[in-house]
Parts: structure tokens; sequence; C-alpha cells
């Protein structure tokens, strides 16, 4: 049975392959102000599907309000698509036009 030493023939060189491992890329998901979405949706929903704290669920939702949009949260793709994908969800179910985004940070 041939062993295979990763050789090159004839030099008895080994050969190694360099793997350069980079960070996963990270998504922010972005909430965009809109005159229905009630300021009390939103910071339930921030509460709920983000986890945050009250005070900076309120904070958040005023610099959405103030500003017209703001980035609630940075995550790997997938966390960042189930984040948005549960938010637009709740907000339609509750008949509200939220508009969330989740973008390259």
């Amino acid at each position: 049975m041939a062993q295979n030493t990763n050789q090159q023939a004839g030099t008895g060189a080994r050969t190694r392959e360099r793997v350069i491992i980079e960070e996963p890329r990270q998504y922010k998901v972005v909430f965009h102000n809109d005159d229905f979405t009630t300021m009390e949706f939103v910071t339930e929903v921030l509460r709920i599907v983000f986890n945050k704290p009250a005070d900076e669920a309120v904070a958040l939702m005023m610099k959405v309000h103030r500003e017209g949009q703001a980035t609630v949260g940075v995550y790997s793709y997938d966390v960042a698509m189930t984040k948005t994908s549960q938010t637009i969800s709740m907000a339609r179910q509750e008949g509200y036009p939220l508009r969330v985004t989740c973008e390259p940070e």
C-alpha cells in the first residue's frame, strides 16, 4: 500500500498550504422612522426581539424618531436576518409599516 507523504516528486521537500481564516462579516440591523408605527411598539420589539433593557430600548427608539433611523444591533448574517424577519413579522401582525433593513457593517 502506497503512502501519501505530501512530498513533491524528486525534491524531498514537503509542501504546506496556508489557510487564512477571516472573521465572518457582521451585519447591522437598522430601524427606519415612519409616521405610523407607535413608539411603544418599537420599544416593545427592541425589548422582545433584541433583548434590550427598557432604558436602552427607549433611547434607541428616540434615536430612530429624532434622526430618522438607527442601528439597533450588529450580528452575524443569519442572526441579523432572523431578527429583521421577526421584527417585520411582528409589525405586520399589528398593522404597522415599520421598515427594518439589514446592511453589511
